[in-house]
């Protein structure tokens, strides 16, 4: 297609919580926005984008934007609110968090994530004002940290393979992940290997749209993946599908490792993880016998209390097979590590700015617990004021009927940066109307592929929307915040987000540049560990193994009496996380929040397809509708979020039966372990719930 001479090309990135992060191009005709496609240029993008982002401009030119400032005028939690200038904000903004900041600056917490991944608008001049300020730090958690902590003690850090090379593997085993919905680019490469042979297998607790096209699908239940990983183990080393040479030169504590995996034959895996026998055998001899050999692990199954360990496990099977060989061989979790050395963190954040000083962490995932926490010795002042931005925790914390109870305390001074009135928005005491991607400058790295990435801004901002930076810069200002990096533009930190190996005039002209990586990065060892090697176990690295869920028949078997139904999460297939639910066009597609539930499992609890039923545990409840098919397999349920609380069929949300508690390593939650019942509601109250 043609453009007209009025209309320009602009080079964007996907800003979203995605292993893709797509490489886009926006053309605009004077401030519309004619159409937003995938670069066909970039190879993991190679032109596509997802059904949520080709609708980009829906959520630009959303009616429902806030567009303006705005101060509460209802009680928190009603969404009430009048239109107030930005001097009006800023001001009442500056004034209550200075005030609070004489007394402890330890009082004010920012809680962020990734509502935009971009390194510019998501950790730059945000990270400098709470520097400046003194603030409590945030640990952020919410979605990856168990996984990352554990390539970190396996690899030495989160690196993976090339995402391209997947098109020249013979087996690919698809761990934890529906490509399709959360990872689309990853699947037209795995289709490709699939048409040239390859075989695909899907290991996942939930039939997804991804292991219905795959070749094998392996149901295991929900926080079982290492003990699978050792029963396969067991199997390479009793059959000797082992590369020797590879362990003995590159792996650290293999003998250790090797002892553990044979206390994990085939019939203990096939308990544990209510599997077979046979599928566990069959599983490692493929795995065993096929080369080049290729794992897709992704995010879901690092989301229980072994998550770490498990991630662990997972790792360092294609060390025993000597997977890494091959280009088109090893394992994909996350390759954000790559960047590290490129990325300029240090000048975009400022650390130096605490001069000296070490405020207290507190972790985003625990924050229903710690924003009804007391001053303590231990704990420290309680949190009197939160700023959130790039987030949205009062639907996407876990044990939310925690965290709306802390959210709505009214002693807290709560400011809130968003595009929309969401459920944190409608709890804020300030809301301050943010840019969207097409509206300022960013720069980004991927945790999915090795390519950095620009975002120019194609249209000026709606309304009086304002960047994250800006409002951060012009925050410091109001505080007397004197220091020169408060000065920094936009365009200049995104100038400056990366070293010169991402030279900035390349980025402009190309949109991308790729890092320079070998193609078989760990062929010959080479990790990124203090000795290059894979650790099994090593100085301050415990050997790993299978970490039973905090919820199940084994660990707590008096709750599962109570509550004999385990239930994982996942994502709508239309949304990403809390994004794009209030996208109609995408909503509707979704319908209304939905359980899936096996057919034996509904009709224990009389239960029929298209029931509204209550979801519940000891937390809280939350209604839905229940769908009866093959994706849940028995004795685990579905249920598909993330959606808006006051969008709910209750106004609650999947996470209203969630727990706060910990995951074995990197201090994540463990949504998928989680175990609950379920109960048709009587016609009366669905047909009031369906009135409201």
């Amino acid at each position: 297609m043609t453009s007209s001479p009025s209309q320009r090309l602009v080079r964007a990135a996907c800003p979203h919580d995605c292993p893709d992060t797509c490489a886009m191009k926006v053309t605009v005709e004077g401030e519309q926005i004619i159409r937003i496609q995938g670069d066909a240029d970039h190879p993991p993008t190679h032109g596509a984008l997802c059904t949520k982002v080709s609708r980009y401009a829906e959520r630009v030119n959303h009616p429902e934007r806030v567009l303006t400032p705005l101060r509460r005028v209802g009680p928190k939690g009603a969404g009430q609110f009048e239109p107030i200038s930005w001097d009006q904000a800023l001001h009442e903004v500056a004034t209550r968090l200075g005030a609070i900041a004489q007394r402890n600056p330890e009082a004010i917490l920012p809680y962020s994530y990734a509502g935009t991944m971009g390194l510019v608008q998501g950790e730059s001049m945000a990270a400098r004002f709470f520097h400046k300020l003194g603030a409590s730090l945030l640990n952020r958690t919410i979605c990856a940290s168990a996984g990352g902590e554990g390539l970190q003690q396996t690899y030495g850090g989160k690196v993976g393979m090339h995402v391209e090379h997947f098109t020249e593997s013979r087996l690919i085993l698809i761990w934890g992940s529906n490509s399709i919905a959360s990872n689309l680019h990853f699947w037209t490469f795995a289709q490709a290997a699939k048409r040239a042979g390859a075989k695909l297998i899907a290991i996942d607790p939930r039939h997804t749209e991804t292991a219905q096209k795959c070749h094998q699908h392996i149901a295991l239940l929900p926080g079982t993946d290492g003990a699978l990983a050792l029963g396969l183990m067991h199997e390479l080393i009793v059959n000797d599908w082992l590369d020797h040479d590879y362990l003995a030169q590159h792996v650290e504590g293999w003998p250790a490792l090797r002892e553990r995996a044979l206390t994990w034959p085939p019939e203990r895996v096939a308990e544990v993880c209510g599997i077979t026998a046979d599928e566990v055998r069959g599983l490692a001899r493929d795995y065993g016998t096929t080369a080049p050999v290729a794992i897709r692990l992704n995010y879901g199954m690092q989301r229980v209390r072994g998550g770490g360990n498990a991630t662990r496990l997972i790792a360092l099977l294609p060390c025993l097979v000597g997977a890494w060989r091959h280009k088109a061989g090893g394992m994909l979790m996350s390759a954000s590590g790559w960047f590290k050395p490129v990325r300029n963190d240090a000048w975009l954040q400022r650390p130096d700015l605490l001069a000296g000083r070490q405020p207290r962490t507190l972790n985003m995932s625990t924050v229903g617990q710690d924003l009804l926490r007391e001053s303590s010795p231990d704990f420290g002042p309680k949190v009197e004021a939160l700023v959130v931005y790039n987030s949205n925790p009062v639907a996407v914390a876990p044990q939310s009927r925690q965290v709306v109870a802390g959210f709505a305390r009214d002693d807290l001074f709560t400011v809130v940066l968003e595009h929309f009135l969401t459920d944190t928005a409608d709890h804020a005491d300030i809301v301050l109307p943010a840019t969207m991607q097409l509206e300022h400058w960013d720069a980004h790295t991927s945790y999915g592929h090795t390519y950095a990435l620009v975002n120019e801004p194609a249209v000026r901002p709606r309304g009086e929307a304002r960047s994250n930076c800006e409002i951060f810069r012009q925050l410091a200002a109001r505080m007397g915040f004197t220091e020169p990096c408060f000065a920094d533009s936009d365009e200049t930190l995104a100038a400056q987000a990366f070293t010169d190996a991402v030279p900035f005039e390349t980025l402009r002209r190309e949109g991308w540049v790729k890092l320079p990586l070998p193609d078989a990065p760990f062929a010959q060892g080479g990790f990124p560990t203090p000795n290059g090697k894979a650790w099994a176990t090593g100085p301050g690295v415990p050997l790993p193994d299978h970490v039973p869920n905090y919820e199940s028949v084994v660990s707590a078997p008096a709750l599962a009496q109570r509550f004999p139904l385990a239930m994982i999460s996942p994502p709508a297939r239309n949304f990403l996380n809390s994004t794009f639910v209030n996208v109609k066009s995408l909503r509707d597609i979704e319908a209304e929040p939905v359980l899936e539930m096996h057919a034996d499992d509904a009709a224990q609890r009389g239960i029929a397809d298209g029931d509204t039923v209550r979801v519940f545990n000891e937390r809280g409840d939350y209604h839905c509708v229940a769908r009866i098919n093959q994706r849940a397999r028995p004795g685990v349920v579905n249920g598909l979020g993330i959606w808006w609380r006051k969008l709910g069929l209750n106004r609650t949300n999947v996470n209203e039966v969630t727990h706060q508690q910990l995951t074995d390593l990197g201090q994540a939650p463990s949504f998928y372990d989680c175990l609950v019942d379920v109960a048709p509601l009587g016609a009366a109250q669905s047909q009031a719930l369906a009135r409201a």
